[in-house]
């Protein structure tokens, strides 16, 4: 890369994309409460193919303790209450012709703390991918310098700078974690 800004929005965008990635795999930790993105991983075995169950119907949440998928082909109603029950969720749907209704069971607390530590774990590898992009772009950084594009000064300045993202990212990581361990053990 050539310039420092280059090397800043790279970074920048790397650090925005893990805190994405972050927030996705907090989505599929089910916090005692019904949310649509806790079916987000279930594939159903629709026309001939795996297909992402909100492909094959509308997933809605009609209260806090409820899911339901309103499937669009009938006949695709038992493909859909098969790969709910097939999931890791422990689910147990309820087919009523077009529509499925799911129950949402009470987390004991053995599990809610199960569930903290699987945060903590996504929290912690975002926080490497973070780390390791900040490494990346200091090697550039570095590399600028080496090649006589960049004084001292500038070098120092720049280091801040990805130092600054990265406490940034670090932070936000920090804050989606607390907040998640929050919802999990909210009974």
């Amino acid at each position: 890369m050539s310039d420092f800004n280059e090397i800043k929005s790279e970074a920048k965008s790397k650090m925005e994309k893990t805190l994405d990635s972050l927030k996705a795999d907090f989505g599929s930790l089910r916090a005692g409460r019904a949310h649509v993105s806790l079916l987000d991983g279930i594939m159903v075995e629709a026309y001939g193919s795996m297909t992402p169950i909100a492909q094959v119907g509308t997933i809605s949440v009609p209260d806090a303790r409820t899911l339901s998928v309103s499937v669009w082909d009938r006949g695709l109603a038992k493909a859909v209450e098969k790969a709910i029950m097939e999931s890791d969720l422990g689910l147990n749907p309820a087919s009523d012709g077009q529509l499925i209704r799911i129950p949402i069971p009470p987390l004991s607390e053995e599990r809610r703390k199960e569930l903290t530590k699987v945060a903590g774990k996504y929290a912690e590898s975002n926080k490497v991918a973070v780390r390791n992009i900040r490494r990346e772009a200091l090697d550039e950084v570095k590399k600028l310098k080496k090649d006589n594009l960049i004084s001292e000064d500038d070098e120092k300045r720049y280091e801040n700078e990805i130092q600054k993202l990265t406490d940034d990212s670090i932070k936000k990581i920090d804050e989606l974690l607390a907040q998640k361990e929050k919802d999990i053990l909210q009974v």
